[in-house]
């Protein structure tokens, strides 16, 4: 079974498909590892694919430890070990994208590649940075969270595409009925990992990042805006940035193929595949 031990020595969940140079995802803000489906199913022909279950998120229990950040990451680093992984492209959707940063020191033996898809080193904008969302908007966030957890989820998914970007899409119907299946956390894992993710600035770990990274961004990203990406590519060292026009925050959902192309041939330039 795909359990493995995390940093407080709980059993966490994970999934994995194929064989192959190691692609790793992580998934976002009460998501799991089953927002991954269409890479799942489509890449592991070429890669052994890897999308843990965050602790209290999915399959995995909330534990001890608080739902934050700095656990995820060592979480991660534990499955890694676990693994054996080495050689791996990390890639982080989302909240995804900070765990994935704050993880390369840990991991940079262990890593090739790093992929950034809709993300943000700051969630809630600052004097510096105008490229979050303003702070009474994760406010409002929490607020929803305490008082309907499931209204407040099926609002947050209904952010996540532009408009009129599933119109016409032959998955829409596949898209909304796998977001709508992803079991909610428990209310006190929602709200830790969301105040993790809005105290969250992981600005000052980019120019440190060694590794050849890819940042994808949706041009009408509404929750971790386009800006925000170009950001962390202009900071990011070795760094290639694509952006998906008309797309919101999750363009491996709506752009699976254009998205799924893109992965594979930086996955096999920096591994080295053929």
């Amino acid at each position: 079974m795909p359990w493995y031990e995390g940093c407080g020595g709980e059993r966490l969940w994970y999934r994995e498909q194929g064989q192959g140079p190691a692609l790793v995802l992580i998934h976002g803000w009460c998501m799991s590892s089953a927002i991954w489906r269409f890479q799942l199913d489509r890449l592991s022909d070429g890669f052994r694919v890897i999308a843990p279950d965050l602790r209290g998120h999915g399959d995995s229990p909330h534990g001890s430890a608080e739902c934050c950040r700095e656990t995820y990451v060592a979480d991660l680093a534990a499955l890694f070990r676990h693994l054996d992984l080495h050689g791996a492209i990390l890639a982080g959707w989302s909240l995804g994208t900070q765990v994935a940063i704050s993880a390369v020191p840990l991991l940079r033996e262990r890593l090739d590649g790093l992929a950034l898809i809709c993300g943000t080193p700051c969630f809630t904008s600052r004097e510096d940075f105008p490229h979050g969302l303003a702070p009474v908007e994760a406010e409002g966030m929490a607020l929803k969270v305490r008082r309907n957890l499931k209204r407040a989820l099926e609002g947050f998914a209904a952010r996540m595409f532009a408009p009129g970007e599933l119109v016409g899409n032959d998955r829409a119907d596949e898209i909304r009925a796998l977001v709508a299946g992803i079991p909610a956390p428990e209310t006190e894992v929602a709200l830790q990992s969301l105040t993790s993710l809005a105290e969250a600035d992981v600005r000052s770990e980019l120019a440190a990042i060694d590794l050849p990274t890819l940042v994808i961004s949706g041009g009408l990203d509404p929750i971790c805006p386009a800006p925000a990406s170009a950001y962390m590519a202009e900071r990011i060292p070795a760094c290639r940035h694509v952006t998906y026009a008309g797309c919101g925050h999750a363009p491996f959902l709506t752009h699976c193929d254009a998205v799924n192309a893109r992965l594979t041939d930086f996955c096999r330039e920096v591994q080295g595949s053929v």
